[in-house]
């Protein structure tokens, strides 16, 4: 029972192979088996043979079992081939589904060896390997990878070009991509004209190319695949409008910011309209020490009054002065003994506050620098008296930190996005810079109407289009419209058509990812091998 569950877990797409034991050796799990086929190709001439000339112990690598590595311990024969004529006397005998000429590990560990390869390549795919308990090196898995045959790839009809990077700055290659099946065709070591349009040639078939803006690829079309549609890609044409209503903000930066007089204006109004001095007209004190004291003994004082007791005897009484109880009993309200000979007058600083005010609301709100610019406008009072009126300022109207101008990518961003997607603040803010500059008012009317155009397929209009931003004074979205004009066809069908390079976009990404164990122009036959095997097959 156990030689049938052996035999249906190792060997169940192979036949003619049997399980003779499994043992396990430490860290090692050991698979004794022998081939059983009678008669056997010879591989010169293919002629049966049933001859054995003699047998052999093959030892392959397998797949982990239990994350234990795994050998299969192989007894296989030797035959001589029944052909006087055949070149290859004798021949040894290949299991299909489990060795390979030559072959040190079994061809399920072989096919696995091979995925990681042209998934992570080198280093990555080795410290993998090592992982999964079927370690090899970072050269074993290159070599893999060189060794796979290319896989069969068919003109596209619809054909998307674009460049990446080999070395940024430095070396840029061409990828080739199916439109319609977001699967990359092919990889060109260069993106001059010559190259693509090589490839155009030997290639006869595209109908629709749709690429960038760049004159490079346009001339490759034209040479390559005359009668084929050249289509721009959208990406590349709302970019390049992004970067020229990055330049009209710019131009009109001043207006970002809120006009800094409404401001100041708003908050000495608020200081104007509520005085920061206490609100009792006398200055009262109602509460604290010294009045609770005073209200003490003028009721003391009242009541020994209404005894019938005389001022010399409250004094003597209460330990307290003849003249003080004098002023206590001719106090009807305590309230009046509270109030000091310089209430109600002027301060010597009155003269100076509306220039305080202002400093104020213009965000200067220390008391140091301020005591200075009024000294300097002529104030003969101490710094002291400043501190404390500056203090009850940041009392009564403490200031918020100026709020920061949006930058001028915030507003290119906000510009070019569609209004749903910004938030209520950065709504309002758009609003009001639109209202104070005109010029970005009407550049932010012709991004939407251009957005209309992309998004509802609208090519037909869009020389209606540029013929209201030329008359426009806008010079850097008449330059964007100059650049339209050298391509006005590709943007035209782009603007029309349902195809885009969204799927390159997507490839050059994966590209990225893949030749990050890359380096040098030495590796491109591995890098163009690894993104076009690793591409997923149709559907």
């Amino acid at each position: 029972m156990a030689d049938v569950l052996f035999q249906d877990l190792w060997f169940h797409q192979v036949k003619g192979v049997v399980i003779e034991n499994v043992v396990s050796e430490g860290e090692l799990v050991a698979v004794r088996a022998r081939t059983a086929t009678e008669r056997v190709v010879c591989p010169a001439c293919g002629t049966l043979s049933s001859r054995v000339h003699s047998q052999y112990i093959r030892r392959l690598a397998d797949s982990a079992v239990g994350g234990r590595p795994a050998l299969i311990e192989l007894r296989v024969r030797r035959f001589r081939c029944g052909q006087r004529l055949c070149r290859q006397a004798t021949f040894a005998e290949q299991v299909d589904g489990l060795t390979i000429r030559h072959g040190r590990r079994s061809a399920g560990l072989h096919t696995v060896l091979e995925r990681l390869a042209v998934m992570l390549a080198s280093r990555a795919g080795a410290r993998l390997s090592q992982t999964l308990a079927a370690g090899v090196s970072r050269s074993t898995l290159l070599r893999l990878i060189r060794r796979l045959p290319e896989p069969e790839t068919s003109t596209p009809r619809v054909l998307g070009v674009d460049d990446f990077a080999l070395r940024k700055g430095h070396n840029y290659g061409t990828i080739l991509i199916d439109i319609e099946s977001r699967r990359p065709i092919d990889l060109l070591p260069d993106r001059t004209t010559a190259t693509v349009a090589q490839w155009l040639t030997e290639h006869p078939g595209v109908e629709v190319i749709c690429r960038d803006r760049s004159t490079a690829y346009a001339e490759a079309g034209r040479l390559g695949a005359p009668s084929a549609i050249h289509v721009a890609d959208r990406w590349h044409i709302w970019s390049n409008l992004a970067e020229a209503v990055e330049k009209t903000v710019v131009q009109h930066r001043a207006p970002l910011r809120e006009p800094h007089e409404s401001a100041t204006a708003q908050v000495i109004s608020a200081i104007e309209s509520t005085s920061p001095e206490p609100s009792s007209p006398a200055g009262l004190r109602t509460t604290g020490r010294l009045s609770d004291r005073v209200r003490e003994r003028h009721a003391d004082v009242h009541s020994l009054l209404d005894q019938g007791v005389g001022l010399r005897a409250i004094a003597r009484q209460l330990g307290l002065a003849r003249n003080s109880v004098r002023r206590f009993a001719n106090a009807a309200d305590p309230d009046e003994l509270l109030v000091g000979r310089w209430t109600g007058r002027a301060s010597i600083l009155d003269p100076y506050k509306p220039y305080l005010h202002q400093r104020w609301a213009e965000g200067c709100t220390v008391a140091r620098r301020l005591f200075e610019e009024v000294r300097e406008r002529g104030y003969p009072g101490g710094e002291s008296v400043v501190k404390k009126y500056v203090a009850k300022l940041r009392e009564s109207f403490p200031r918020d930190p100026p709020s920061k101008a949006p930058s001028v990518r915030n507003v290119t961003s906000w510009l070019t996005r569609h209004p749903d997607r910004l938030t209520d603040d950065q709504t309002q803010q758009l609003k009001a810079i639109l209202v104070r500059c005109p010029a970005l008012d009407r550049t932010a009317h012709h991004v939407r109407a251009f957005a209309e155009l992309m998004n509802n397929r609208q090519g037909k209009y869009l020389d209606q289009w540029i013929t209201r931003v030329k008359a426009d004074d806008l010079p850097a979205l008449h330059t964007f419209v100059t650049g339209l004009g050298q391509d006005l066809d590709a943007v035209v069908a782009d603007l029309t058509l349902k195809w885009s390079s969204g799927a390159v976009e997507g490839q050059n990404n994966k590209i990225k990812m893949l030749k990050r164990q890359m380096f040098g122009r030495a590796n491109f036959d591995l890098l163009r091998k690894r993104v076009l095997l690793s591409a997923p097959s149709r559907s």
